[in-house]
């Protein structure tokens, strides 16, 4: 099926020829080139057919598939003999250049006998010397060739490397890359690290660099110390090359980078995001890198233990690690033993084997913000087990007996002791198992009540993740089970735990635009529920003082929910003096979990009410007792209370100090016994406060891992969406990039299982990331992509408006001003609806800076209608009594009308338009501190000075403008402002 419609002139050809050339290179772009060669062939012009000819070498050069490229340039290079007068300059340029290509391509093929190769160096080097050419770029190929053969290679470097550089040498680039490996193959790490310097700097580039010596760099920096280097590095070489077929043998040294430095989890979710390479590489050579890189990382893997773990490979099947690396090693020793058969040597297989007899070089090198181990690698989304460890320091062994271990878990639910969590679900296993036999002991009970006990506990698991639904539901279930075992006292409790939960169910259900009423709804609902809970504890003979204390602490929850919604003032009495009964009683029966509870509900209340300094004594009379009489395990949560209380008091240090603290603690217990991301999270908070944004960002990404593997999938994304606006905040670009690369390649956001909003987050992160990166084409398909999406979400236009703006300023800064007007245009329509004033304001402000900046005059009319369209959202705004939260809307307005028409050669317009801006500001007063308002108003001077002097050529005027700016500046203590003002005026006193 035609990929594009048939060109019907030369016209139409050229302009496909140079559509398909944006496209990125694949088998879109390369059937397209093969359908424009056809639509070619029918117009008598042979030229068109040159330029149709050399469009599909291109494609197939870079779409590695080097079985076709030479067959077309034979088809050139006829073409060239027999009229030659065809092809001007660069074209003749383009055919000489593309000898190369071709000695590549067959480089790269098995089948082609090594005779064949050298007689292809032949002609070319015949071509060269009839067309008077230099021979630098064919004593090039004649060292590819022996270094990949293997023998006189470093004859065949010194005959090109001592050469003099020609038009048609291959990119600086490419060339150092050549000269660095040459030495590496020798063994000499940092005279290839010193070499490749400039490329890894980014000063010398081209399609393929400094990708490619990126990947083969990594490893001779990590022996030469170079770790951090190797990290950067990583990050943004493997963004370069990834899932590109014409660069599997970069991702191949990435994966191999992964597994020899303790990431293999990132290698094999690199893996999966390469997975297309498996069948869509068609260069042999290219996929004998590719096929090793991925046999060392599985090999790695499987060395670990890991073998059964899923693995991405070729299509068709499922593989795991173990079965995928014995498909992939037997296709790569084939692959290797054609090479050597061809080349009559046995360096390819060598150099396979020297990779894969590699020891690792570092037991971990943190490589992303999302550090992952093997034991997190899950074949689906559900969530990953805990690692598997030794007891924590503070638990004690699971009993082996039955009877004890049934005993042991109802005295440590009691207790409230963490051991209970790693008790009851050992029963649970035992419970399942078939054949399971219940022991004939009255101390234990029947059946029956141990289900009843397991059912309550998974509905204790369930309201901890907010799940209170299933929570209430499996108390229901669990208290009928009390009571058909004969324990109706623990039925009662049951029952009671049901009453919260479903009063929690109702509170998640009354959210919603009437706040007020459904904070009332709420309240209500908690006030029911305590009452119920009063008449059930009343009604109930024969408690245990554990059961009797659960029940007033149930009742002091449900007043204090009531409080943190209604926040009503009445409230508070009834929540202390439930507080208070409860104290009283665990005191007197000696129950010390209920007594630090108590204490916790108190400081929490005191604290819900802004009584920060009582929650601060609460906590620090807890600690102390705490620390007296335990259970010790209620130290971190209280720590962590304290830190939260101290940061609301703006005491930071503080607040890190208790936090820090917390976190060691609960390294001492088992996993679940206290929020430790919620830990982590807090100390990111006082991290920010306290100028550490580098430690708030590892408290956050640890945080995020924590709520990952306790299945609080939707939390964690939040966390790590955060974590990467934060990155982004402090330039760490490629961290942020592979951060969200992580995240959305998971398999529940791939699959569209994922709250799509929360996607939509991650991704506009992603994309502005991007930008910030320099990546321009990539960025703006992105926030192409999500306007698309967005314009959708009629629940929320805000947001459309503001996706669709900043798409608007992507698309202008490509040049691309007719796409950027449309969808600036739905962001107008979509601030209709739900204003975004300032964002549209920015938006049309830049749209017309960039029109006007790149077309001068021609685009004078099309920028003033942005800039109106401008001037009407500040009216809007100024209508609504909005206040901008960055520089004023009008003052912006008319210094943009200043410089749109300064592009335009529209001086006087321009200069006239830049006083308004200066009046609307108004001059910098003493007692100003706004350094943003002072600044703007000094670069508002610059301009219309620039503006004055240099194109109205009248330097007196501007002059004297700058010398009272810069007075007036200096006068203020404002010196680092007036330092381009000074520069400015010098310039044109030397001018005038």
């Amino acid at each position: 099926m035609p990929t594009a419609p048939h060109p019907q002139n030369t016209d139409e050809l050229y302009q496909a020829l140079q559509e398909n050339d944006g496209r990125p290179y694949g088998r879109t772009r390369t059937v397209t080139a093969e359908e424009l060669v056809d639509a070619a062939e029918q117009f008598a012009e042979p030229r068109p057919l040159v330029h149709a000819l050399l469009a599909l070498q291109k494609a197939y050069n870079y779409g590695s598939e080097p079985r076709k490229s030479p067959v077309v340039f034979a088809r050139v290079l006829t073409l060239f003999d027999e009229q030659p007068d065809v092809f001007d300059e660069r074209l003749r340029h383009t055919l000489f250049w593309r000898f190369k290509w071709v000695a590549g391509a067959l480089l790269a093929l098995p089948e082609i006998p090594l005779a064949s190769l050298r007689q292809w160096l032949t002609e070319m080097r015949d071509r060269y010397e009839k067309a008077d050419l230099g021979l630098q770029p064919y004593y090039g190929q004649a060292y590819h060739l022996a270094a990949h053969v293997g023998e006189d290679t470093d004859l065949a470097y010194e005959l090109w490397a001592g050469r003099t550089r020609t038009r048609l040498s291959d990119c600086e680039a490419c060339e150092i890359c050549e000269r660095a490996l040459h030495h590496l193959a020798a063994g000499d790490d940092e005279r290839a690290l010193r070499t490749w310097e400039t490329v890894l700097a980014g000063k010398e580039s081209c399609q393929e660099e400094p990708a490619r010596s990126v990947s083969y760099a990594l490893l001779p920096l990590l022996r030469t110390g170079g770790a951090d280097r190797a990290r950067e590095l990583h990050l943004a070489g493997y963004r370069a090359c990834r899932r590109n077929p014409s660069m599997s043998g970069e991702v191949g040294r990435h994966l191999e980078f992964c597994a020899l430095t303790g990431n293999e989890a990132r290698g094999l979710e690199l893996l999966a995001e390469n997975r297309n390479l498996f069948d869509e590489v068609e260069s042999p050579l290219d996929l004998l890198g590719f096929l090793t890189g991925v046999e060392v990382l599985l090999q790695r893997v499987e060395l670990l233990g890991h073998g059964d773990l899923p693995a991405a490979g070729y299509a068709g099947r499922t593989w795991t690690v173990a079965g995928l690396r014995a498909e992939v090693r037997g296709r790569a020793d084939d692959l290797a033993a054609r090479f050597d058969a061809r080349n009559g040597t046995t360096t390819h297989t060598g150099r396979r084997r020297a990779r894969l007899d590699r020891a690792p070089l570092l037991d971990a090198l943190e490589l992303t913000l999302r550090t992952r181990g093997l034991d997190d690698v899950t074949p689906a989304a559900a969530p990953a087990p805990a690692p598997a460890s030794a007891p924590t320091p503070a638990s004690a062994a699971v009993p082996e007996s039955l009877p004890e271990l049934i005993t042991r878990a109802r005295e440590s639910e009691e207790q409230g002791h963490p051991d209970a969590t790693a008790c009851w679900a050992r029963l649970r296993t035992l419970v399942a198992a078939p054949g399971y036999a219940h022991p004939d002991d009255p101390a234990v009970g029947p059946l029956v009540r141990l289900r009843a006990d397991l059912l309550e506990d998974e509905a204790s698991g369930a309201g901890h993740k907010d799940e209170f639904d299933a929570s209430a539901a499996l108390y229901e279930e669990a208290a009928g089970a009390y009571d058909e075992a004969g324990a109706p006292e623990h039925a009662a409790l049951a029952r009671a735990c049901a009453l919260l939960a479903t009063a929690q169910v109702a509170l998640q259900g009354a959210d919603g635009a009437e706040a007020a009423d459904g904070a009332e709804a709420k309240a209500a609902t908690l006030a029911a529920a305590h009452a119920a809970l009063v008449r059930l504890h009343e009604e109930t003979p024969g408690l245990t003082p554990f059961q009797e204390a659960r029940l007033l602490r149930l009742r002091a929850s449900a007043l204090g929910l009531r409080l943190q919604t209604a926040r009503n003032e009445e409230d508070i009495a009834p929540v202390f003096a439930e507080l208070d009964l409860l104290l009283a009683f665990a005191t007197r029966h000696d129950i010390a979990g209920q007594v630090s509870t108590a204490h916790l509900l108190r400081a929490s209340s005191y604290a819900i009410v802004g009584d920060l300094p009582a929650a601060v004594t609460e906590t620090d009379a807890l600690l102390d007792r705490l620390k007296a009489h335990g259970p010790a395990w209620h130290l971190p949560r209280t720590l962590g209370l304290r830190g939260r209380i101290r940061l609301g008091l703006k005491d930071a240090q503080a607040a890190h100090a208790d936090l820090a603290e917390a976190v060691r603690l609960a390294a001492e217990w088992p996993a679940d016994t206290v929020d430790t991301a919620g830990l982590h999270g807090d100390l990111a908070r006082a991290c920010m406060r306290l100028g550490r944004p580098d430690e708030a960002l590892r408290h956050l990404t640890r945080s995020a891992e924590l709520e990952l593997r306790h299945g609080s999938r939707f939390d964690a994304f939040c966390t790590y969406s955060n974590a990467a606006q934060l990155s982004l905040d402090l330039g760490r670009i490629e961290d942020c990039i592979a951060l969200l690369d992580s995240l959305l390649a998971e398999p529940d956001v791939a699959a569209g299982e994922l709250d799509d909003r929360l996607v939509a987050q991650l991704r506009l992160a992603r994309a502005r990331a991007l930008h910030a990166g320099e990546d321009l084409k990539a960025a703006t398909a992105e926030f192409a992509a999500l306007a698309a999406e967005s314009a959708g979400w009629d629940d929320d236009p805000g947001s459309h408006a503001m996706i669709a703006a900043e798409t608007a300023v992507l698309l202008a800064e490509s040049g691309e001003f007719g796409r950027a007007r449309e969808a600036a245009d739905q962001a107008l329509a979509a601030h209709a609806r739900e204003p975004r004033y300032e964002q549209l304001s920015n938006c049309l402000r830049e749209l017309a800076r960039l029109q006007a900046e790149r077309q001068g005059a021609e685009g004078l009319a099309d920028a003033l209608a942005l800039l109106a369209d401008a001037a009407r959202i500040a009216d809007e705004a100024r209508t609504a009594g909005y206040k901008a939260r960055g520089r004023d809307l009008d003052s912006a307005l008319a210094y943009e009308h200043g410089r749109v028409n300064a592009y335009a050669s529209e001086y006087e317009t321009a200069l006239t338009a830049l006083d308004q801006a200066l009046s609307l500001l108004g001059e910098p007063e003493p007692e100003s501190h706004d350094r943003d308002h002072v600044g703007e108003w000094a670069e508002c001077v610059r301009l219309a000075a620039v503006v004055e002097g240099r194109y109205l050529e009248r330097p007196a005027p501007a002059l004297a403008r700058l010398d009272e700016a810069v007075s007036r500046l200096t006068a203020l203590g404002h010196t680092e402002e007036t330092e381009p003002l000074t520069s400015l005026a010098a310039r044109l006193r030397d001018e005038g």
